[in-house]
Protein backbone atom coordinates (compact mmCIF):
# COMPACT_ATOMS: atom_id res chain seq x y z
CA UNK A 1 0.00 0.00 0.00
CA UNK A 2 2.91 2.21 0.76
CA UNK A 3 4.39 1.33 -2.58
CA UNK A 4 1.26 2.38 -4.58
CA UNK A 5 0.56 5.42 -2.80
CA UNK A 6 4.26 7.29 -3.29
CA UNK A 7 3.84 5.48 -6.96
CA UNK A 8 0.31 8.41 -7.29
CA UNK A 9 2.40 11.28 -5.89
CA UNK A 10 5.52 11.02 -8.38
CA UNK A 11 5.74 13.22 -11.26
CA UNK A 12 3.78 11.43 -14.51
CA UNK A 13 6.79 10.22 -16.91
CA UNK A 14 6.63 11.36 -20.10
CA UNK A 15 4.34 8.95 -22.55
CA UNK A 16 2.07 8.13 -19.57
CA UNK A 17 -1.22 9.16 -18.47
CA UNK A 18 -2.04 9.90 -14.80
CA UNK A 19 -4.72 6.38 -15.75
CA UNK A 20 -1.61 4.89 -17.01
CA UNK A 21 0.43 5.54 -13.32
CA UNK A 22 -2.60 4.48 -11.44
CA UNK A 23 -2.69 0.80 -13.20
CA UNK A 24 1.07 0.68 -12.77
CA UNK A 25 1.01 1.27 -8.97
CA UNK A 26 -2.26 -1.25 -8.76
CA UNK A 27 0.23 -3.85 -10.89
CA UNK A 28 2.99 -2.92 -8.73
CA UNK A 29 1.09 -3.38 -5.47
CA UNK A 30 -0.43 -6.89 -6.94
CA UNK A 31 3.26 -8.27 -7.82
CA UNK A 32 4.22 -7.61 -4.18
CA UNK A 33 1.17 -8.98 -2.55
CA UNK A 34 1.45 -12.12 -5.31
CA UNK A 35 4.90 -12.48 -4.20
CA UNK A 36 4.98 -11.91 -0.27
CA UNK A 37 1.42 -12.71 0.71
CA UNK A 38 0.85 -10.99 3.69
CA UNK A 39 -3.17 -11.60 2.79
CA UNK A 40 -5.18 -13.97 0.94
CA UNK A 41 -4.28 -14.15 -2.46
CA UNK A 42 -8.41 -13.69 -3.46
CA UNK A 43 -8.06 -10.67 -1.46
CA UNK A 44 -5.90 -9.21 -3.69
CA UNK A 45 -8.15 -10.12 -6.59
CA UNK A 46 -10.93 -7.94 -4.82
CA UNK A 47 -8.51 -5.02 -4.13
CA UNK A 48 -7.53 -4.70 -7.71
CA UNK A 49 -11.51 -4.90 -8.59
CA UNK A 50 -12.26 -1.95 -6.30
CA UNK A 51 -8.97 0.16 -7.50
CA UNK A 52 -10.54 0.03 -10.83
CA UNK A 53 -13.54 1.67 -9.61
CA UNK A 54 -11.82 4.27 -7.41
CA UNK A 55 -8.59 4.92 -8.80
CA UNK A 56 -9.95 4.92 -12.56
CA UNK A 57 -13.82 5.72 -12.12
CA UNK A 58 -14.73 3.05 -13.79
CA UNK A 59 -18.30 2.12 -13.73
CA UNK A 60 -18.84 -0.94 -11.19
CA UNK A 61 -20.79 -2.50 -13.96
CA UNK A 62 -18.62 -2.11 -16.76
CA UNK A 63 -15.69 -3.50 -14.21
CA UNK A 64 -17.92 -6.84 -13.53
CA UNK A 65 -17.79 -7.53 -17.13
CA UNK A 66 -14.40 -7.47 -17.42
CA UNK A 67 -14.28 -9.72 -14.90
CA UNK A 68 -16.10 -12.95 -16.82
CA UNK A 69 -14.10 -13.69 -20.16
CA UNK A 70 -14.43 -17.01 -22.11
CA UNK A 71 -10.66 -18.02 -20.14
CA UNK A 72 -12.06 -17.01 -16.65
CA UNK A 73 -14.85 -19.41 -17.22
CA UNK A 74 -12.63 -22.36 -18.77
CA UNK A 75 -10.54 -21.69 -15.84
CA UNK A 76 -13.57 -22.24 -13.68
CA UNK A 77 -14.70 -25.02 -15.75
CA UNK A 78 -11.46 -27.36 -15.87
CA UNK A 79 -10.99 -27.00 -12.01
CA UNK A 80 -14.53 -28.03 -11.27
CA UNK A 81 -13.19 -30.98 -14.13
CA UNK A 82 -10.55 -31.99 -11.90
CA UNK A 83 -12.43 -32.71 -9.37
CA UNK A 84 -14.36 -34.87 -10.77
CA UNK A 85 -11.55 -36.77 -12.18
CA UNK A 86 -9.71 -36.79 -8.61
CA UNK A 87 -12.89 -38.08 -6.96
CA UNK A 88 -12.26 -41.41 -9.16
CA UNK A 89 -9.37 -42.61 -7.52
CA UNK A 90 -7.96 -44.55 -10.24
CA UNK A 91 -4.23 -44.03 -8.84
CA UNK A 92 -2.99 -47.42 -7.95
CA UNK A 93 -4.34 -48.73 -11.38
CA UNK A 94 -2.67 -46.16 -12.87
CA UNK A 95 0.74 -47.13 -11.27
CA UNK A 96 0.78 -50.72 -12.12
CA UNK A 97 -0.96 -49.46 -15.69
CA UNK A 98 2.83 -48.00 -16.13
CA UNK A 99 5.19 -50.21 -14.65
CA UNK A 100 3.25 -52.93 -16.87
CA UNK A 101 4.40 -50.47 -19.94
CA UNK A 102 7.95 -49.66 -18.36
CA UNK A 103 8.76 -52.88 -16.70
CA UNK A 104 10.54 -52.42 -13.65
CA UNK A 105 13.84 -50.20 -14.07
CA UNK A 106 13.27 -47.30 -12.35
CA UNK A 107 14.74 -45.42 -15.28
CA UNK A 108 12.00 -46.59 -17.39
CA UNK A 109 9.75 -45.91 -14.62
CA UNK A 110 10.80 -42.66 -13.69
CA UNK A 111 10.38 -41.96 -17.97
CA UNK A 112 6.85 -43.39 -17.76
CA UNK A 113 6.00 -41.52 -14.65
CA UNK A 114 6.96 -38.21 -16.85
CA UNK A 115 4.99 -39.82 -19.46
CA UNK A 116 2.13 -40.31 -18.16
CA UNK A 117 1.92 -36.95 -15.85
CA UNK A 118 2.88 -35.17 -18.87
CA UNK A 119 -0.16 -36.40 -21.04
CA UNK A 120 -2.89 -36.01 -18.30
CA UNK A 121 -1.21 -31.95 -17.42
CA UNK A 122 -1.15 -31.07 -21.05
CA UNK A 123 -5.24 -31.32 -20.97
CA UNK A 124 -6.41 -31.38 -17.11
CA UNK A 125 -3.81 -28.97 -15.58
CA UNK A 126 -0.57 -29.66 -13.46
CA UNK A 127 -2.30 -29.77 -9.55
CA UNK A 128 -4.49 -32.10 -10.61
CA UNK A 129 -2.25 -34.50 -11.86
CA UNK A 130 0.53 -33.69 -9.05
CA UNK A 131 -2.76 -34.67 -6.37
CA UNK A 132 -3.70 -37.79 -9.11
CA UNK A 133 0.29 -38.99 -9.27
CA UNK A 134 1.74 -38.22 -5.71
CA UNK A 135 0.27 -41.48 -4.04
CA UNK A 136 1.40 -43.24 -7.25
CA UNK A 137 5.09 -42.32 -6.49
CA UNK A 138 4.85 -42.76 -2.81
CA UNK A 139 3.17 -45.98 -3.77
CA UNK A 140 6.43 -47.13 -5.38
CA UNK A 141 8.91 -45.69 -2.86
CA UNK A 142 7.62 -46.97 -0.06
CA UNK A 143 7.03 -50.58 -1.56
CA UNK A 144 10.54 -50.16 -2.29
CA UNK A 145 11.65 -49.18 1.40
CA UNK A 146 9.68 -48.04 5.09
CA UNK A 147 12.99 -45.77 5.44
CA UNK A 148 12.84 -42.80 3.82
CA UNK A 149 16.60 -42.69 3.93
CA UNK A 150 17.35 -45.66 2.36
CA UNK A 151 15.80 -44.15 -0.15
CA UNK A 152 16.16 -40.57 -0.78
CA UNK A 153 17.58 -40.40 -4.08
CA UNK A 154 14.55 -42.86 -5.40
CA UNK A 155 12.06 -40.48 -4.16
CA UNK A 156 13.61 -37.25 -5.57
CA UNK A 157 13.50 -39.13 -9.03
CA UNK A 158 10.03 -40.47 -9.07
CA UNK A 159 8.69 -37.24 -7.47
CA UNK A 160 10.43 -34.96 -9.36
CA UNK A 161 9.42 -37.08 -12.79
CA UNK A 162 6.13 -35.96 -11.83
CA UNK A 163 6.01 -32.37 -11.01
CA UNK A 164 8.65 -31.75 -13.85
CA UNK A 165 6.39 -34.29 -16.07
CA UNK A 166 3.23 -31.89 -15.58
CA UNK A 167 5.58 -28.86 -15.57
CA UNK A 168 6.97 -29.30 -19.41
CA UNK A 169 3.51 -30.64 -20.20
CA UNK A 170 1.57 -27.59 -18.97
CA UNK A 171 2.35 -25.76 -22.17
CA UNK A 172 1.10 -28.47 -24.67
CA UNK A 173 -2.37 -27.18 -24.59
CA UNK A 174 -4.64 -23.99 -23.32
CA UNK A 175 -6.43 -26.62 -21.07
CA UNK A 176 -2.99 -27.06 -19.90
CA UNK A 177 -2.81 -24.25 -17.37
CA UNK A 178 -4.36 -20.98 -16.69
CA UNK A 179 -1.47 -18.94 -18.08
CA UNK A 180 -2.23 -20.42 -21.71
CA UNK A 181 -6.42 -19.49 -21.84
CA UNK A 182 -5.10 -15.71 -20.55
CA UNK A 183 -2.74 -15.51 -23.10
CA UNK A 184 -5.07 -16.80 -25.40
CA UNK A 185 -7.64 -14.13 -24.12
CA UNK A 186 -5.05 -11.65 -24.50
CA UNK A 187 -4.01 -12.24 -27.94
CA UNK A 188 -7.96 -11.69 -28.82
CA UNK A 189 -8.58 -8.66 -26.69
CA UNK A 190 -5.65 -6.96 -28.65
CA UNK A 191 -5.34 -7.79 -31.95
CA UNK A 192 -8.59 -9.09 -32.90
CA UNK A 193 -11.29 -7.13 -34.88
CA UNK A 194 -14.01 -9.16 -36.45
CA UNK A 195 -14.36 -6.49 -39.52
CA UNK A 196 -10.72 -7.00 -40.59
CA UNK A 197 -9.79 -10.42 -41.81
CA UNK A 198 -6.05 -9.78 -41.60
CA UNK A 199 -6.57 -9.74 -37.72
CA UNK A 200 -8.00 -13.82 -37.39
CA UNK A 201 -4.95 -15.48 -37.34
CA UNK A 202 -4.57 -14.21 -33.41
CA UNK A 203 -7.83 -16.45 -32.75
CA UNK A 204 -5.73 -19.27 -31.19
CA UNK A 205 -7.42 -22.28 -31.14
CA UNK A 206 -7.27 -25.74 -29.44
CA UNK A 207 -5.18 -27.10 -31.72
CA UNK A 208 -3.29 -24.43 -33.15
CA UNK A 209 -2.06 -23.93 -29.96
CA UNK A 210 -0.87 -27.65 -29.61
CA UNK A 211 0.75 -27.26 -32.87
CA UNK A 212 3.16 -24.60 -31.31
CA UNK A 213 3.55 -26.21 -28.04
CA UNK A 214 2.91 -29.78 -28.10
CA UNK A 215 6.26 -30.81 -29.99
CA UNK A 216 8.02 -29.03 -27.37
CA UNK A 217 6.77 -30.69 -24.55
CA UNK A 218 7.38 -34.19 -25.86
CA UNK A 219 10.64 -33.15 -26.65
CA UNK A 220 11.69 -32.17 -23.39
CA UNK A 221 10.44 -35.28 -21.62
CA UNK A 222 13.82 -37.30 -22.39
CA UNK A 223 15.60 -34.60 -21.31
CA UNK A 224 13.68 -34.43 -17.79
CA UNK A 225 14.57 -37.78 -17.03
CA UNK A 226 18.14 -37.49 -18.00
CA UNK A 227 19.04 -35.14 -15.63
CA UNK A 228 16.81 -36.42 -12.88
CA UNK A 229 19.03 -39.48 -13.28
CA UNK A 230 22.29 -37.70 -13.42
CA UNK A 231 21.60 -35.06 -10.44
CA UNK A 232 20.48 -37.74 -7.96
CA UNK A 233 21.47 -41.45 -8.71
CA UNK A 234 18.64 -44.24 -7.50
CA UNK A 235 19.42 -46.36 -4.53
CA UNK A 236 17.60 -48.89 -6.82
CA UNK A 237 18.26 -49.55 -10.09
CA UNK A 238 15.22 -52.26 -10.49
CA UNK A 239 11.57 -51.83 -8.42
CA UNK A 240 10.72 -55.43 -8.66
CA UNK A 241 9.89 -56.12 -5.25
CA UNK A 242 7.75 -53.16 -5.45
CA UNK A 243 6.06 -53.89 -8.54
CA UNK A 244 4.80 -57.62 -7.19
CA UNK A 245 3.22 -55.82 -3.96
CA UNK A 246 1.64 -53.48 -6.48
CA UNK A 247 -0.16 -55.78 -8.34
CA UNK A 248 -1.33 -57.94 -5.07
CA UNK A 249 -3.20 -54.66 -4.20
CA UNK A 250 -4.84 -53.88 -7.69
CA UNK A 251 -5.86 -57.33 -7.62
CA UNK A 252 -7.61 -57.04 -4.15
CA UNK A 253 -9.54 -54.04 -5.27
CA UNK A 254 -11.17 -55.79 -8.29
CA UNK A 255 -12.04 -54.79 -11.71
CA UNK A 256 -12.70 -51.19 -12.73
CA UNK A 257 -16.70 -50.87 -12.13
CA UNK A 258 -19.22 -49.06 -14.76
CA UNK A 259 -18.73 -45.59 -13.26
CA UNK A 260 -15.17 -45.68 -13.82
CA UNK A 261 -15.74 -46.12 -17.59
CA UNK A 262 -18.07 -43.48 -17.87
CA UNK A 263 -16.26 -41.17 -15.88
CA UNK A 264 -13.38 -41.76 -18.55
CA UNK A 265 -15.79 -40.88 -21.83
CA UNK A 266 -17.17 -38.00 -20.41
CA UNK A 267 -13.74 -36.72 -20.20
CA UNK A 268 -12.65 -37.51 -23.71
CA UNK A 269 -15.61 -36.19 -24.62
CA UNK A 270 -14.60 -32.57 -23.09
CA UNK A 271 -11.47 -32.92 -24.69
CA UNK A 272 -12.98 -33.71 -28.24
CA UNK A 273 -15.29 -30.93 -27.24
CA UNK A 274 -12.09 -28.51 -26.60
CA UNK A 275 -10.19 -29.69 -29.65
CA UNK A 276 -13.25 -29.55 -32.70
CA UNK A 277 -15.85 -26.82 -30.92
CA UNK A 278 -14.06 -24.61 -28.80
CA UNK A 279 -13.96 -21.76 -32.04
CA UNK A 280 -17.63 -21.74 -32.10
CA UNK A 281 -18.69 -22.77 -28.73
CA UNK A 282 -15.71 -21.20 -27.18
CA UNK A 283 -13.44 -23.67 -24.34
CA UNK A 284 -14.70 -22.12 -21.56
CA UNK A 285 -18.21 -23.26 -22.34
CA UNK A 286 -17.28 -26.89 -23.02
CA UNK A 287 -15.19 -27.41 -19.54
CA UNK A 288 -18.78 -25.71 -18.04
CA UNK A 289 -20.69 -29.09 -20.11
CA UNK A 290 -18.10 -31.31 -19.41
CA UNK A 291 -18.46 -30.42 -15.61
CA UNK A 292 -22.09 -30.15 -15.90
CA UNK A 293 -22.08 -33.85 -17.34
CA UNK A 294 -19.58 -35.62 -14.35
CA UNK A 295 -22.72 -34.01 -12.15
CA UNK A 296 -25.71 -35.07 -13.85
CA UNK A 297 -24.31 -39.07 -14.47
CA UNK A 298 -23.73 -38.42 -10.03
CA UNK A 299 -20.03 -39.35 -10.96
CA UNK A 300 -19.40 -36.60 -8.08
CA UNK A 301 -21.70 -34.44 -6.09
CA UNK A 302 -21.65 -30.81 -5.96
CA UNK A 303 -20.85 -30.29 -2.58
CA UNK A 304 -17.32 -31.84 -3.24
CA UNK A 305 -17.24 -29.53 -6.36
CA UNK A 306 -18.14 -26.67 -3.88
CA UNK A 307 -15.45 -28.03 -1.57
CA UNK A 308 -12.94 -29.44 -4.17
CA UNK A 309 -12.43 -25.95 -6.25
CA UNK A 310 -10.58 -23.47 -5.25
CA UNK A 311 -13.10 -20.39 -6.16
CA UNK A 312 -10.24 -17.83 -4.97
CA UNK A 313 -7.92 -18.82 -7.97
CA UNK A 314 -10.83 -18.42 -10.47
CA UNK A 315 -11.45 -14.97 -8.91
CA UNK A 316 -7.73 -14.03 -8.39
CA UNK A 317 -7.58 -15.01 -12.72
CA UNK A 318 -10.75 -12.87 -13.24
CA UNK A 319 -9.58 -9.88 -11.78
CA UNK A 320 -5.84 -10.32 -12.67
CA UNK A 321 -6.95 -10.53 -16.68
CA UNK A 322 -9.55 -7.47 -16.64
CA UNK A 323 -6.06 -5.49 -14.64
CA UNK A 324 -4.42 -6.12 -17.51
CA UNK A 325 -7.23 -5.10 -20.21
CA UNK A 326 -6.71 -1.95 -18.04
CA UNK A 327 -2.99 -1.96 -18.72
CA UNK A 328 -3.93 -1.90 -22.45
CA UNK A 329 -6.58 0.73 -22.39
CA UNK A 330 -4.62 3.34 -20.35
CA UNK A 331 -1.36 3.09 -22.33
CA UNK A 332 0.25 1.95 -19.50
CA UNK A 333 1.38 -1.64 -21.19
CA UNK A 334 2.66 -0.04 -24.26
CA UNK A 335 4.66 2.74 -21.83
CA UNK A 336 6.04 0.09 -19.91
CA UNK A 337 7.22 -1.78 -23.54
CA UNK A 338 9.04 1.32 -24.84
CA UNK A 339 11.02 1.75 -21.49
CA UNK A 340 11.85 -2.08 -21.33
CA UNK A 341 12.87 -1.67 -24.14
CA UNK A 342 14.92 1.02 -24.35
CA UNK A 343 17.08 -0.53 -21.64
CA UNK A 344 17.90 -3.86 -24.16
CA UNK A 345 18.81 -1.62 -26.98
CA UNK A 346 22.16 -0.63 -25.86
CA UNK A 347 22.77 -4.60 -24.78
CA UNK A 348 21.66 -5.34 -28.59
CA UNK A 349 18.84 -7.07 -27.61
CA UNK A 350 15.68 -5.10 -29.12
CA UNK A 351 15.13 -7.84 -31.25
CA UNK A 352 15.59 -11.40 -32.16
CA UNK A 353 17.14 -13.89 -30.15
CA UNK A 354 18.21 -11.61 -27.83
CA UNK A 355 14.77 -10.06 -27.14
CA UNK A 356 13.29 -13.51 -26.88
CA UNK A 357 16.28 -14.19 -24.20
CA UNK A 358 15.19 -11.43 -22.27
CA UNK A 359 11.72 -11.60 -22.43
CA UNK A 360 11.92 -15.76 -21.46
CA UNK A 361 14.58 -14.56 -18.33
CA UNK A 362 11.98 -11.88 -17.21
CA UNK A 363 9.14 -14.29 -17.05
CA UNK A 364 10.96 -17.07 -15.73
CA UNK A 365 12.08 -14.64 -12.75
CA UNK A 366 8.79 -13.66 -12.22
CA UNK A 367 6.97 -16.91 -12.80
CA UNK A 368 9.30 -18.56 -9.55
CA UNK A 369 7.68 -16.39 -7.51
CA UNK A 370 4.41 -16.07 -7.94
CA UNK A 371 1.93 -18.45 -9.82
CA UNK A 372 2.81 -18.95 -13.94
CA UNK A 373 -0.82 -17.53 -14.67
CA UNK A 374 -0.38 -14.78 -12.46
CA UNK A 375 2.68 -13.98 -14.01
CA UNK A 376 1.35 -14.28 -17.62
CA UNK A 377 -1.31 -11.97 -16.20
CA UNK A 378 0.83 -9.52 -15.17
CA UNK A 379 3.27 -9.76 -18.13
CA UNK A 380 1.38 -10.70 -20.85
CA UNK A 381 -0.20 -7.05 -21.65
CA UNK A 382 3.23 -6.04 -21.74
CA UNK A 383 5.01 -8.47 -23.70
CA UNK A 384 2.60 -7.76 -26.53
CA UNK A 385 2.63 -4.07 -27.08
CA UNK A 386 6.78 -4.89 -26.46
CA UNK A 387 6.81 -7.15 -29.92
CA UNK A 388 4.49 -4.35 -31.40
CA UNK A 389 6.96 -1.50 -30.76
CA UNK A 390 10.14 -3.47 -31.61
CA UNK A 391 8.12 -5.08 -34.74
CA UNK A 392 8.14 -8.79 -33.39
CA UNK A 393 5.78 -11.48 -34.02
CA UNK A 394 3.09 -11.21 -30.97
CA UNK A 395 2.67 -14.78 -31.55
CA UNK A 396 6.40 -15.64 -31.12
CA UNK A 397 6.36 -13.07 -28.17
CA UNK A 398 3.49 -14.69 -26.77
CA UNK A 399 3.79 -18.00 -27.08
CA UNK A 400 7.82 -17.50 -25.41
CA UNK A 401 5.94 -15.89 -22.58
CA UNK A 402 3.46 -18.54 -22.04
CA UNK A 403 6.04 -21.34 -22.22
CA UNK A 404 9.05 -19.49 -19.59
CA UNK A 405 5.89 -19.51 -17.22
CA UNK A 406 6.63 -23.21 -17.17
CA UNK A 407 10.01 -23.04 -15.96
CA UNK A 408 9.37 -22.69 -12.70
CA UNK A 409 11.43 -25.10 -10.88
CA UNK A 410 13.89 -23.29 -8.79
CA UNK A 411 11.19 -23.30 -5.94
CA UNK A 412 8.97 -25.05 -4.46
CA UNK A 413 6.44 -22.04 -4.73
CA UNK A 414 7.20 -21.74 -8.28
CA UNK A 415 3.85 -24.26 -9.32
CA UNK A 416 1.07 -26.30 -7.54
CA UNK A 417 2.94 -29.53 -8.67
CA UNK A 418 6.16 -28.68 -7.37
CA UNK A 419 4.23 -27.32 -3.67
CA UNK A 420 2.39 -30.85 -3.83
CA UNK A 421 5.55 -33.02 -3.98
CA UNK A 422 7.30 -31.14 -1.40
CA UNK A 423 4.78 -31.93 0.86
CA UNK A 424 5.31 -35.34 0.81
CA UNK A 425 7.89 -35.11 3.08
CA UNK A 426 10.51 -36.75 0.57
CA UNK A 427 12.52 -33.74 -0.51
CA UNK A 428 14.30 -30.94 1.04
CA UNK A 429 13.61 -27.43 -0.67
CA UNK A 430 17.28 -27.03 -1.70
CA UNK A 431 16.36 -30.37 -3.74
CA UNK A 432 14.63 -27.88 -6.02
CA UNK A 433 17.77 -25.42 -6.51
CA UNK A 434 20.07 -28.44 -7.25
CA UNK A 435 17.99 -29.71 -9.55
CA UNK A 436 16.29 -26.73 -11.01
CA UNK A 437 19.23 -24.49 -12.68
CA UNK A 438 19.98 -27.07 -15.12
CA UNK A 439 16.22 -27.77 -16.21
CA UNK A 440 15.88 -23.83 -17.16
CA UNK A 441 18.70 -24.25 -19.00
CA UNK A 442 17.63 -27.07 -20.94
CA UNK A 443 14.09 -25.73 -21.50
CA UNK A 444 14.97 -21.97 -22.08
CA UNK A 445 17.60 -23.63 -25.05
CA UNK A 446 15.01 -25.85 -26.42
CA UNK A 447 12.39 -22.95 -26.39
CA UNK A 448 14.52 -20.68 -28.24
CA UNK A 449 15.75 -23.04 -30.85
CA UNK A 450 11.59 -24.22 -31.38
CA UNK A 451 11.42 -19.96 -31.71
CA UNK A 452 14.18 -19.12 -34.21
CA UNK A 453 13.27 -22.49 -36.74
CA UNK A 454 9.77 -24.28 -35.60
CA UNK A 455 7.54 -21.22 -35.09
CA UNK A 456 8.26 -19.19 -38.17
CA UNK A 457 6.92 -22.34 -40.12
CA UNK A 458 3.39 -21.95 -38.37
CA UNK A 459 3.22 -17.89 -38.19
CA UNK A 460 4.01 -17.95 -41.99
Amino acid sequence: MIVGAIMLQLPLPDGLSSAGMAVLAMSVMATILFITEPIPLPTVALLIIVGQVILLGIDSSEVARSLMKDSVLFIMGSLMLAVAVVKQKLDKRLAYFIVRITGTKTSRIAFGISVVSGLLASIIGEHTVAAMMLPVGITLITLTSDDPKKVRNLAAVLLFSISYGCSVAGIGTPSGGARNAIMIGYWKEFFYDPTNPETFKFIIDYMTWMAYAYPMFLIQLPFVTAILLLTFKPEHNDLSRAVVKLRAQVQSEGSMKGGDYLAIVIFFLTLLGWIFLSSDLGMGTIALLGAAAFLIAGLVKWEDVNSGVNWGVVLLYAAAISLGVQMKDTGAAIWVAESFLSILTPLGADSGVGLWAAVSLLTTSVTNTMSNGAAVAVLGPIVLKLAVVANESPIILGFITSVSSAFAYLTVVGTPACTIVYASGYLKATDFLVVGWKMVIMSTILMLLAASIYWPLLTG
